[in-house]
């Protein structure tokens, strides 16, 4: 009985660390930050406002070139990481984490808004991923781009280490939720070309950072918008004459 109850107890506490892990990971911050957070639209953000927007990615520079997939990027982020076996167990090293961009405005129906801040917390979906290992060679992308880093794919007996990467990018058109402080201003006071006319300047706060996403989760309207729309909707009609 009482070792039934050790076994239960350990297994518990595997469990609450596993459930804080994901609670406090990066991706849940971002996500529960952008899915809690006011949804407004670019036509009624006025300046001196914090909220979130959803718009479509359209690019300003030349585009990027995802490393791993060829894709024509404003934003990509990638992270490689080998496997190192210790005895019973191994782990799971990170060799490059990388992310860039160029840039890009964000455009919602005829307006468009620009984020102007590198105080940026960003969660790209990962939807390229690769692995290698014995009997299993890298792809030429990731050879090449690691080559870049200085870093070889094969160990000392030159067998192919164990990699496993993952790409995420933003591409033209694609649709993505940005949080933070938003400031009308003209186009070529952001160095932006004249034909954008007023565009809505995304900075972070003294309090927090901008928040960027591009996982179809964060870009919807949460219930809470919805409801707080509705009881709007109720006060309007009650009292309308």
């Amino acid at each position: 009985m009482q070792e039934q109850t050790i076994i239960i107890a350990f297994v518990a506490i595997i469990a609450i660390v596993f459930l804080l892990a994901f609670f406090f990971s990066k991706k849940a911050i971002i996500k529960r930050k952008l899915k809690n957070s006011e949804l407004k639209r670019l036509s009624s953000f006025r300046s001196g406002e914090t909220a979130r927007i959803v718009g479509k990615v359209e690019f300003v520079d030349t585009p990027l070139i995802a490393p791993l997939t060829g894709r024509k990027c404003s934003l990509y982020h990638v992270l490689i990481e080998q496997e190192r076996s210790t005895g019973k167990s191994s782990t799971w090293d990170t060799l490059v984490d990388e992310e860039r961009h160029c840039k890009y405005v964000i455009k919602d129906g005829s307006k468009y808004a620009y984020i102007n801040d590198t105080l940026l917390k960003s969660y790209i979906v990962e939807d390229a991923k690769y692995k290698s290992g014995f009997l299993n060679d890298p792809t030429e992308n990731i050879e090449s781009y690691l080559n870049s880093k200085g870093i070889d794919t094969t160990g000392f007996f030159g067998f192919n280490k164990t990699l496993r990467c993952k790409e995420g990018v933003l591409e033209k058109d694609e649709e993505i939720a940005v949080f933070g402080h938003g400031e009308w201003k003209a186009a070529i006071e952001l160095g932006l070309p004249e034909k954008y006319g007023q565009v809505l300047e995304i900075t972070s706060t003294g309090e927090e950072a901008i928040y960027l996403s591009d996982d179809p989760d964060t870009t919807e309207e949460n219930e809470i918008n919805i409801n707080s729309s509705r009881k709007h909707e109720v006060k309007r009609s009650r009292y309308r004459k």
